[in-house]
Protein backbone atom coordinates (compact mmCIF):
# COMPACT_ATOMS: atom_id res chain seq x y z
CA UNK A 1 0.00 0.00 0.00
CA UNK A 2 1.31 3.65 -0.83
CA UNK A 3 1.95 6.44 1.64
CA UNK A 4 -1.09 8.38 1.04
CA UNK A 5 -0.30 11.46 3.57
CA UNK A 6 2.31 13.78 3.92
CA UNK A 7 0.65 15.88 6.81
CA UNK A 8 1.94 14.20 10.07
CA UNK A 9 2.40 17.10 12.57
CA UNK A 10 -0.66 19.26 12.16
CA UNK A 11 -2.79 19.03 15.05
CA UNK A 12 -5.68 18.41 13.07
CA UNK A 13 -5.81 16.84 9.43
CA UNK A 14 -7.27 18.37 6.43
CA UNK A 15 -8.68 15.51 4.34
CA UNK A 16 -10.30 18.70 1.65
CA UNK A 17 -6.57 20.33 1.42
CA UNK A 18 -4.70 18.69 -1.19
CA UNK A 19 -1.86 20.17 0.52
CA UNK A 20 -1.60 17.49 3.23
CA UNK A 21 -1.37 14.04 0.24
CA UNK A 22 1.06 13.14 -1.09
CA UNK A 23 2.25 13.21 -4.26
CA UNK A 24 1.24 10.04 -6.25
CA UNK A 25 2.86 9.92 -9.13
CA UNK A 26 6.41 10.45 -7.88
CA UNK A 27 8.19 7.16 -6.47
CA UNK A 28 8.17 7.64 -2.66
CA UNK A 29 12.10 8.05 -2.75
CA UNK A 30 11.71 11.00 -4.64
CA UNK A 31 8.69 12.58 -3.30
CA UNK A 32 10.99 15.06 -2.17
CA UNK A 33 12.12 17.08 -5.05
CA UNK A 34 15.76 17.34 -3.14
CA UNK A 35 16.35 13.73 -3.48
CA UNK A 36 15.31 13.34 -7.29
CA UNK A 37 19.14 14.96 -8.29
CA UNK A 38 20.72 12.07 -6.38
CA UNK A 39 18.60 9.52 -7.15
CA UNK A 40 19.41 10.49 -11.01
CA UNK A 41 23.24 10.83 -10.46
CA UNK A 42 23.54 7.05 -9.19
CA UNK A 43 21.44 5.93 -12.05
CA UNK A 44 23.29 7.58 -14.57
CA UNK A 45 27.22 6.91 -12.97
CA UNK A 46 26.32 3.50 -12.19
CA UNK A 47 28.53 1.05 -14.15
CA UNK A 48 28.88 -3.00 -13.63
CA UNK A 49 32.23 -3.77 -14.80
CA UNK A 50 30.78 -7.45 -15.29
CA UNK A 51 27.68 -6.10 -17.42
CA UNK A 52 25.65 -8.22 -15.36
CA UNK A 53 23.50 -5.51 -13.39
CA UNK A 54 21.42 -2.84 -15.09
CA UNK A 55 21.26 0.76 -14.01
CA UNK A 56 18.93 1.22 -11.50
CA UNK A 57 17.95 4.24 -8.87
CA UNK A 58 17.22 2.89 -5.95
CA UNK A 59 19.42 -0.52 -4.15
CA UNK A 60 16.54 -1.39 -1.75
CA UNK A 61 12.48 -2.08 -2.51
CA UNK A 62 9.53 -0.54 -1.50
CA UNK A 63 7.96 -3.88 -0.58
CA UNK A 64 10.14 -6.56 1.13
CA UNK A 65 10.14 -9.30 4.02
CA UNK A 66 12.40 -7.25 6.05
CA UNK A 67 10.18 -4.02 5.58
CA UNK A 68 6.83 -6.44 7.21
CA UNK A 69 8.96 -7.11 10.20
CA UNK A 70 9.99 -3.68 10.80
CA UNK A 71 6.41 -2.24 10.80
CA UNK A 72 4.81 -5.24 12.57
CA UNK A 73 7.48 -5.77 15.63
CA UNK A 74 5.60 -5.54 18.42
CA UNK A 75 3.07 -8.51 16.53
CA UNK A 76 3.74 -12.35 17.11
CA UNK A 77 5.16 -14.08 14.84
CA UNK A 78 7.31 -10.90 13.26
CA UNK A 79 9.10 -10.72 16.27
CA UNK A 80 10.51 -13.88 16.59
CA UNK A 81 11.54 -13.65 12.82
CA UNK A 82 12.82 -10.02 13.24
CA UNK A 83 14.52 -11.42 15.75
CA UNK A 84 15.71 -14.41 13.73
CA UNK A 85 17.06 -11.89 11.30
CA UNK A 86 19.02 -9.90 13.50
CA UNK A 87 21.03 -12.39 14.54
CA UNK A 88 18.81 -13.46 18.06
CA UNK A 89 18.34 -9.87 19.26
CA UNK A 90 16.76 -6.74 18.63
CA UNK A 91 17.86 -4.65 16.10
CA UNK A 92 19.56 -1.30 17.43
CA UNK A 93 16.39 1.12 18.82
CA UNK A 94 17.75 3.82 16.64
CA UNK A 95 16.88 1.11 13.50
CA UNK A 96 12.85 0.29 14.78
CA UNK A 97 9.70 1.69 14.07
CA UNK A 98 9.31 3.93 16.76
CA UNK A 99 7.18 6.83 15.51
CA UNK A 100 5.17 7.54 12.47
CA UNK A 101 6.37 11.42 11.98
CA UNK A 102 10.00 10.39 12.32
CA UNK A 103 9.31 7.55 9.57
CA UNK A 104 7.92 9.95 7.13
CA UNK A 105 11.02 12.52 7.74
CA UNK A 106 13.76 10.08 7.45
CA UNK A 107 11.65 9.43 4.30
CA UNK A 108 12.06 12.93 3.11
CA UNK A 109 15.62 13.61 3.74
CA UNK A 110 17.04 10.56 2.19
CA UNK A 111 16.36 8.18 -1.10
CA UNK A 112 18.04 5.13 0.65
CA UNK A 113 14.91 4.28 1.94
CA UNK A 114 11.88 3.63 0.25
CA UNK A 115 9.85 1.27 2.19
CA UNK A 116 5.74 1.67 0.95
CA UNK A 117 3.18 0.99 4.02
CA UNK A 118 1.05 -2.11 4.47
CA UNK A 119 -1.92 -2.70 4.69
CA UNK A 120 -1.97 -2.85 8.37
CA UNK A 121 -2.08 0.88 8.27
CA UNK A 122 -5.51 1.04 7.36
CA UNK A 123 -7.05 -1.95 9.26
CA UNK A 124 -4.64 -3.03 12.67
CA UNK A 125 -4.68 -0.64 15.47
CA UNK A 126 -2.87 -3.21 17.50
CA UNK A 127 0.23 -3.19 15.63
CA UNK A 128 1.01 0.77 16.66
CA UNK A 129 1.16 -0.85 20.28
CA UNK A 130 3.31 -2.59 22.01
CA UNK A 131 1.05 -4.98 23.48
CA UNK A 132 3.63 -7.84 24.43
CA UNK A 133 5.82 -5.22 26.24
CA UNK A 134 8.75 -5.99 24.59
CA UNK A 135 11.54 -4.03 25.38
CA UNK A 136 12.93 -2.74 22.57
CA UNK A 137 15.86 -0.68 23.65
CA UNK A 138 16.13 3.58 23.80
CA UNK A 139 17.30 5.76 21.20
CA UNK A 140 20.52 6.75 21.95
CA UNK A 141 20.28 10.70 21.25
CA UNK A 142 17.23 11.15 23.63
CA UNK A 143 17.42 7.90 25.49
CA UNK A 144 13.64 7.90 24.96
CA UNK A 145 12.32 4.27 25.69
CA UNK A 146 11.10 3.08 22.25
CA UNK A 147 7.56 1.38 23.27
CA UNK A 148 3.93 2.02 21.88
CA UNK A 149 4.56 3.92 18.01
CA UNK A 150 4.44 7.41 17.82
CA UNK A 151 1.27 8.45 15.96
CA UNK A 152 0.48 12.09 14.20
CA UNK A 153 -0.42 14.56 16.08
CA UNK A 154 -3.88 14.40 14.79
CA UNK A 155 -4.64 10.64 15.91
CA UNK A 156 -5.79 10.66 19.34
CA UNK A 157 -5.34 6.89 19.82
CA UNK A 158 -4.55 3.96 17.62
CA UNK A 159 -7.56 3.31 16.41
CA UNK A 160 -8.27 7.03 15.56
CA UNK A 161 -4.86 7.19 13.43
CA UNK A 162 -6.66 3.97 11.75
CA UNK A 163 -9.94 5.55 10.98
CA UNK A 164 -8.59 8.29 9.59
CA UNK A 165 -5.71 6.96 7.95
CA UNK A 166 -8.48 4.88 5.90
CA UNK A 167 -11.10 7.92 5.38
CA UNK A 168 -7.36 9.85 3.53
CA UNK A 169 -7.11 6.65 1.65
CA UNK A 170 -10.64 6.48 0.68
CA UNK A 171 -11.05 10.40 -0.13
CA UNK A 172 -12.03 12.21 -2.83
CA UNK A 173 -8.24 13.28 -3.50
CA UNK A 174 -6.76 9.35 -3.48
CA UNK A 175 -9.16 8.19 -5.28
CA UNK A 176 -8.58 11.07 -8.39
CA UNK A 177 -5.37 10.13 -7.97
CA UNK A 178 -4.38 6.58 -6.98
CA UNK A 179 -4.00 5.14 -10.64
CA UNK A 180 -0.70 7.54 -10.94
CA UNK A 181 0.93 5.42 -8.01
CA UNK A 182 -0.55 2.29 -9.74
CA UNK A 183 1.40 3.30 -13.24
CA UNK A 184 4.72 3.25 -11.27
CA UNK A 185 4.31 -0.10 -9.16
CA UNK A 186 1.95 -2.19 -11.27
CA UNK A 187 1.95 -0.42 -14.82
CA UNK A 188 3.63 1.71 -17.59
CA UNK A 189 6.12 3.06 -15.73
CA UNK A 190 7.64 -0.20 -13.59
CA UNK A 191 9.94 -0.64 -16.24
CA UNK A 192 11.32 0.19 -19.59
CA UNK A 193 11.81 4.26 -20.67
CA UNK A 194 8.80 5.48 -19.18
CA UNK A 195 10.28 4.08 -15.53
CA UNK A 196 13.63 5.45 -16.21
CA UNK A 197 12.44 8.67 -16.72
CA UNK A 198 9.70 8.43 -13.69
CA UNK A 199 12.85 7.52 -11.66
CA UNK A 200 11.72 4.43 -10.83
CA UNK A 201 14.21 1.68 -11.66
CA UNK A 202 14.97 -0.60 -8.92
CA UNK A 203 17.89 -3.25 -8.52
CA UNK A 204 17.70 -5.56 -11.62
CA UNK A 205 16.81 -9.22 -9.38
CA UNK A 206 13.58 -7.56 -7.88
CA UNK A 207 11.92 -7.72 -11.52
CA UNK A 208 10.00 -10.81 -12.53
CA UNK A 209 11.87 -12.64 -15.25
CA UNK A 210 15.30 -10.89 -14.62
CA UNK A 211 17.27 -14.10 -13.53
CA UNK A 212 16.55 -17.75 -15.03
CA UNK A 213 16.84 -19.46 -11.74
CA UNK A 214 16.07 -22.69 -13.95
CA UNK A 215 19.12 -22.27 -16.13
CA UNK A 216 21.31 -21.99 -12.68
CA UNK A 217 23.31 -25.65 -12.36
CA UNK A 218 24.80 -24.20 -9.25
CA UNK A 219 22.74 -25.22 -6.32
CA UNK A 220 24.84 -22.69 -4.10
CA UNK A 221 24.78 -19.79 -6.83
CA UNK A 222 20.99 -20.82 -7.02
CA UNK A 223 19.98 -20.63 -3.00
CA UNK A 224 22.32 -17.31 -3.42
CA UNK A 225 20.51 -15.34 -5.88
CA UNK A 226 16.99 -16.72 -4.12
CA UNK A 227 17.99 -15.03 -1.02
CA UNK A 228 18.78 -12.19 -2.91
CA UNK A 229 15.17 -12.03 -4.39
CA UNK A 230 13.57 -12.62 -1.39
CA UNK A 231 16.00 -9.88 1.12
CA UNK A 232 15.35 -7.16 -2.08
CA UNK A 233 11.88 -7.58 -2.43
CA UNK A 234 9.76 -8.65 -5.84
CA UNK A 235 8.35 -6.22 -7.63
CA UNK A 236 4.59 -7.52 -9.13
CA UNK A 237 4.13 -8.57 -12.57
CA UNK A 238 3.21 -5.85 -15.07
CA UNK A 239 -0.16 -4.96 -15.89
Amino acid sequence: FPWILRDYTSEELDLNNPAVFRDLSKPIGVVNEKNAKAVKEKYENFEDPLGMIDKFHYGTHYSNAAGVMHYLIRVEPFTTLHIQLQSGRFDCADRQFHSIPATWQALMDSPNDVKELIPEFFYFPEFLENQNGFNLGQLQISKEVVNDVILPRWAHSPEDFIYKHRKALESEYVSAHLHEWIDLIFGYKQRGPAAVEALNVFYYCTYEGAVDLDALTDDKERKALEGMINNFGQTPCQL
